[in-house]
């Protein structure tokens, strides 16, 4: 894997050009926008393809609606590559791509899907280390070449994910339930807020900002997303709206004053699921999740201040879990949210508490 061309320079195909070209790999980059596509030049993802030069591997980073077409005219031209996509839906570029392209041009094609992303789209939001420690999901078919397996499991490993392999009907479901469908959750709960007043909004805590953080996503590209994998997100809405009635009518049974039997049981129980489905999701560099413990350290909000806290936390030999940052509604400070350790939890409090900061367990 010595050149790579790059189809498509949005968030994914930069970021994709940027890692590689920080790892010493040659990137040719393509995009129907040429102002799109001197950005991500510019940007470190690679120089413009500007001729017939043969790469190794073609990577397809267009919108999931002309992928399946992008990838048969790539397989078309460079008939020596190997060919990847990086679309959120495999099972129906796949079905498209066998009534497009010959057989014997599909087995040098293996889907794949890098699990990372941000709100922020376009090339202007790429990184070159956006796929760092994520999941890359390769979706090769019944034909694919090992050969052609192995080179987009090395483009993978390259931008630093880690790579596992499903069956690409395995894929659509897995992604309908932990991505697509959070989605649609995030921007109905952030739909909510359009028409509240100033002062309820400025309510808005760290829960409502978690929940919400996706709702920022594009709304084109997400229209294609979930079009693409109809079939797998389908009966999983079906599930999440019995579950939503469900807890309307128990809410219903309990106004004004009521005590329907079995409906605050009807609340209890969705809870308590939800807690048992958190629980599920990986923890640290992908290992099983692990308990921490949290406290509240006011920040001033001035340059450098929570550097220093990071700073104070080394010095205490107290490693940093996890963080989250709120500003207090009206004061000059914000609110660091940090997780450690349950056993380094006391003696963090005591040496910020000596440091002068104010600590909230």
């Amino acid at each position: 894997m010595t050149t790579i061309r790059v189809v498509g320079t949005g968030l994914l195909g930069t970021s994709i050009g940027m890692a590689l070209s920080r790892r010493g790999h040659r990137v040719l980059l393509e995009d129907t926008s040429p102002t799109t596509l001197a950005l991500a030049r510019d940007l470190g993802a690679g120089e413009i393809h500007r001729d017939s030069e043969q790469p190794h591997l073609v990577v397809v980073a267009t919108p999931p609606d002309v992928t399946a077409q992008v990838v048969a005219r790539e397989l078309q031209s460079w008939p020596e590559a190997i060919v990847t996509d990086v679309a959120s839906v495999k099972q129906s570029v796949l079905d498209q791509l066998r009534l497009a392209a010959d057989a014997a041009s599909l087995t040098r094609y293996v889907g794949s899907h890098p699990m990372a992303g941000r709100e922020r789209s376009g090339a202007v939001g790429a990184q070159d280390d956006l796929f760092e420690g994520r999941t890359w999901v390769l979706v090769p078919h019944e034909s694919t070449l090992p050969a052609a397996t192995a080179l987009v499991r090395e483009l993978g490993m390259a931008t630093g994910a880690s790579v596992v392999e499903m069956p690409a009907a395995e894929h659509d479901l897995a992604v309908a339930a932990v991505s697509h469908l959070p989605q649609v959750a995030a921007s109905l709960v952030a739909a909510r807020l359009r028409d509240l007043p100033d002062g309820a909004v400025a309510l808005a805590g760290p829960g409502v900002r978690d929940v919400t953080r996706i709702a920022a996503s594009d709304p084109l590209l997400w229209t294609q997303i979930l079009s693409g994998n109809a079939v797998a997100i389908t009966p999983l809405l079906g599930a999440l709206s019995q579950d939503l009635a469900n807890i309307q009518q128990a809410l219903e049974a309990l106004q004004p004053n009521g005590s329907e039997p079995g409906a605050r049981g009807v609340l209890a129980q969705a809870i308590a699921q939800g807690q048992q489905g958190q629980a599920r999701l990986p923890g640290k560099h992908g290992a099983a999740a692990a308990t921490f413990a949290s406290l509240v350290v006011v920040v001033p909000d001035e340059p450098g201040e929570l550097g220093r806290l990071f700073t104070e936390m080394g010095k205490a030999d107290v490693n940093l879990e996890d963080v989250r940052i709120e500003h207090a509604e009206g004061r000059p400070v914000g609110l660091a949210e940090v997780w450690v350790l349950p056993s380094a939890l006391e003696r963090l409090q005591e040496a910020l508490s000596a440091n002068g900061w104010s600590v909230h367990i």
